[in-house]
């Protein structure tokens, strides 16, 4: 994997709760939540689709201040409509080209990129991206996952060496284990169910919102003490 000359442009804040979604309308829920930090995870095969759901979610975003948008995958589309950043797995960044690497870097994009193992971390930090996700920390059944989990003292320890990236932790992660995971020194938690499947998707997101309030707070206690 050749990486860029240099790195690409660093997060305006911190990833904290940070939900994945299946469409441009959930993205337009979240916003007015008080949610900064999402990803644009549209599965479908019909390219069309997916252009009107990029093109929608990013003018959601735009018109929320300090919002960090991630497109996931595609790319190309993210780059047309502006996007704040996108989330390549390490395949996808792999089959990326020189040409398509310089132009992703020049447009100021941030770029995430997926870890599974320690080999993969490594690899990763040699494109020298805005941030780094790591996981599944647990078992999850929305994605076939050929990798085990990476557990919370394994999460700790490969956070440290993903340094100087911030990492987010991602896979499995329910609000009730997201105080174990934030205490592992992360930049951030990704959901997908814990809102996608919540019986109140605004009261688990203020919930989500306060664990990563609550746990930025003791950081900085212990910081200044």
């Amino acid at each position: 994997m050749s990486h860029p000359l240099q790195a690409f442009a660093p997060l305006i804040s911190d990833l904290g709760f940070y939900p994945v979604l299946p469409d441009a309308d959930g993205v337009q829920r979240l916003l007015p939540w008080g949610v900064r930090t999402l990803q644009l995870r549209c599965k479908s095969t019909d390219r069309q689709y997916i252009a009107q759901q990029v093109r929608t979610a990013v003018a959601a975003a735009r018109s929320h201040p300090g919002s960090q948008l991630f497109i996931n995958d595609h790319w190309q589309l993210a780059l047309a409509e502006g996007a704040y950043g996108v989330h390549l797995g390490q395949e996808d960044w792999a089959a990326l080209g020189d040409a398509d690497r310089a132009a992703l870097l020049a447009s100021g994009l941030r770029l995430g990129l997926s870890t599974h193992t320690q080999a993969e971390l490594e690899r990763a930090k040699t494109a020298r991206p805005s941030y780094l996700a790591i996981g599944p920390v647990y078992p999850t059944t929305l994605k076939v996952m050929p990798y085990a989990p990476v557990g919370l003292e394994q999460l700790a320890l490969w956070t440290q060496q993903a340094a100087p990236y911030p990492v987010v932790a991602i896979g499995g992660i329910s609000l009730e284990r997201m105080a174990g995971v934030l205490a592992c020194g992360v930049n951030g938690v990704a959901v997908v169910s814990a809102v996608t499947q919540a019986s109140d998707p605004q009261a688990a997101a203020q919930a989500g919102l306060a664990l990563v309030a609550s746990a930025v707070g003791r950081r900085h206690l212990r910081e200044t003490r």
